[in-house]
């Protein structure tokens, strides 16, 4: 492949992305490594050859941005006409998409409550759980002190007796 950076990967698709596209394509298909790596080289390639000849065909319109009809000339120019049809309908279900996103994000503004009123809202439960985080760690840190202290104690009480038994076995030994 050729590239004009020195760092190739910069200029690959993600192998996990066409693994995944592997896998869902033929499922009962093993495919070697090898394999994998030429199809994640001819798919970067690919790309950047539509990617060149849809800048090529803006510029001559034009235009600063490519667009998916300068897209769709592309394929059309380099001889990829047949997948034109199914070009046009991803862009549709991505444009649906985008729609969707865009209404469920409108539902935030429909809810009639000031973006204001929803910062101080969100303010006030992230002070809430701080504060139930603190009373938390407070509490952990009571009952780890307790047990320490039940612990001293214990070693005491365990350190009184041994001593108690130890002047125990001196009187019993001044006895005889």
């Amino acid at each position: 492949m050729a590239s004009s950076s020195g760092n190739d990967d910069d200029l690959t698709i993600p192998r996990a992305a066409i693994n995944k596209m592997i896998k869902e394509t033929l499922p009962n298909v093993r495919v070697a490594n090898d394999a994998r790596e030429l199809v994640v080289n001819c798919c970067t390639e690919f790309i950047h050859l539509i990617s060149s000849e849809a800048n090529e065909i803006c510029n001559k319109s034009e235009k600063k941005t490519i667009s998916p009809e300068h897209v769709i000339q592309a394929l059309e120019s380099l001889g990829f006409g047949s997948y034109i049809s199914e070009v046009k309908e991803v862009l549709q279900e991505c444009k649906t998409v985008a729609l969707k996103r865009r209404k469920a994000s409108s539902r935030l503004e429909n809810l009639g409550i000031p973006e204001e009123e929803l910062l101080r809202q969100q303010q006030e439960l992230f002070a809430k759980a701080r504060q139930q985080q603190a009373e938390l760690a407070q509490q952990e840190w009571l009952q780890m002190q307790q047990a320490a202290q039940q612990a001293q104690l214990a070693a005491a009480s365990a350190s009184a007796t041994n001593q108690a038994g130890s002047s125990q076995d001196e009187e019993d030994d001044d006895d005889i």
